[in-house]
C-alpha cells in the first residue's frame, strides 16, 4: 500500500483549489460529475465506488464517471479530489488509509480534515483473523493468545505491508491482548495470502473476501471477523471485540468532496447516498461481495474520521510502527 509513490508527495504545497461560485442544489448537477476512486479496478473500494456511482447517475440525472487513480496507498487519488474545484463537479472516495492512517505515518499533501467535505459513509470491509491449520492448529482466539504468551515473538503473522490496515489491526490485537507476534510484511495482499497458504507464516489478518472461499475449501481457518459486529456472511463466527474490546476494525470507504463546497451540494449529495444504502440492489451486491452497508451523515462521518484517525495514531505509537 505505501511502497512507491511518496517521494514527492512531502515537498508538495498544500491544495489549493479554485474556488465555485455561490451555487445552490437545485440545479445540481447540470453536467457530468467526475468521481475518482483511489484504487485500481476491482478492489473492494472501487465496487463500492461503483456501485454508488451508478446510483447516484439515475437518482439525480446526470452522468457520474468515475475516474481510478490509485497510487501512494491511495493517497494520490485523494490529493486530486481536494485540489479539485469545490463545485461539486468532482467528488470522490475517501478510505480507512487515506484519512485515518497515512496522515500519521507520512507528511502528506492535503489535510485529511481541512481539505475535505465529508458527505456519508458507504461501506465497511470486514476482515477475518485467520490461520493455517496444518502450521498452527487452534480453533479459538483464546487459544492464540495462550500459545503467544507461552512463546513471544515465536509466532509470524503475514501483512500487505508494514503500515497497512491490517497490519496495524494485528498491532492492535497484539496490544491488547498483551502478546507478542512477529510480523513478516509483504508487498501487497497476494504474496501476503499465498505465504500463508503455504505455510509460511502461521497466521494473518485477511480481507473477507479473499480469505471466505479459502476457509470454505478447508485450507485455513477463521478465528474471528473484525467488524464491530458479527458479519451477515458467517453470523456464527465471534468477533475478535468479543474477545478484546476495542479492537474492531475494518477498511471503510465514504464519500467526500474538496472543502468549501456549497453546503446544499454536499447535503443534496448526502440524502442520495442514505438512499443508495436502502435499496435491496445494493444491500445485495455488498452481500455478494462481503461487504457491510454503513450509513453516516456528514456530520457523523467528519466526527468518525477525526476518531479513527486519533485511534491508530495511539496504535501506531504503541506499536513504533514505521514505513520507509
Amino acid at each position: 500500500m505505501l511502497a512507491g509513490g511518496f517521494s514527492g508527495l512531502a515537498a508538495l504545497a498544500a491544495p489549493r483549489r479554485p474556488r465555485a461560485q455561490a451555487a445552490s442544489a437545485a440545479g445540481y448537477p447540470d453536467r457530468p460529475v467526475r468521481l475518482i476512486v483511489p484504487f485500481t479496478a476491482g478492489g473492494a473500494g472501487d465496487i463500492v465506488g461503483r456501485l454508488l456511482a451508478a446510483y447516484l447517475q439515475t437518482e439525480l440525472g446526470k452522468p457520474f464517471v468515475v475516474e481510478n487513480r490509485p497510487g501512494a496507498g491511495s493517497a494520490l487519488g485523494v490529493e486530486q479530489i481536494a485540489r479539485a474545484t469545490s463545485d461539486g463537479y468532482t467528488i470522490g472516495m475517501a478510505n480507512i488509509a487515506s484519512h485515518a492512517i497515512l496522515p500519521n505515518l507520512r507528511q502528506l499533501p492535503y489535510d485529511p480534515v481541512k481539505d475535505f467535505a465529508p458527505v456519508g459513509m458507504v461501506a465497511l470491509t470486514p476482515c477475518l483473523l485467520v490461520v493455517n491449520p496444518d502450521r498452527l492448529p487452534i480453533r479459538s482466539v483464546a487459544e492464540l493468545v495462550e500459545r503467544a504468551k507461552a512463546a513471544p515473538d515465536a509466532l509470524d503473522f503475514s501483512s500487505s505491508g508494514a503500515g497497512t490496515s491490517l497490519h496495524l489491526g494485528m498491532e492492535m490485537f497484539m496490544q491488547a491482548a498483551g502478546i507478542r507476534m512477529t510480523h513478516i510484511p509483504f508487498n501487497g495482499s497476494g504474496p501476503s495470502l499465498q505465504a500463508l497458504l503455504a505455510g509460511q507464516v502461521a497466521l494473518s489478518m485477511e480481507v473477507a473476501a479473499v480469505a471466505w472461499p479459502q476457509i470454505q475449501d478447508g485450507k485455513l481457518r477463521a478465528l474471528a471477523v473484525t467488524t464491530p459486529q458479527r458479519a451477515a456472511f458467517a453470523p456464527d463466527l465471534p468477533t475478535l471485540e468479543e474477545s478484546f474490546p476495542g479492537t474492531a476494525i475494518a477498511p471503510w470507504h465514504g464519500l467526500v468532496a474538496p472543502s468549501g463546497t456549497p453546503k446544499p451540494i454536499i447535503d443534496k449529495l448526502a440524502a442520495a447516498t442514505a438512499n443508495f444504502l436502502k435499496q435491496p440492489e445494493t444491500l445485495a451486491r455488498f452481500q455478494q461481495q462481503t461487504l457491510e452497508p454503513k450509513g453516516a451523515g456528514p456530520a457523523e462521518f467528519a466526527a468518525f474520521i477525526q476518531d479513527e484517525s486519533k485511534t491508530f495514531a495511539e496504535v501506531i505509537r504503541r506499536g513504533n510502527v514505521t514505513v520507509n
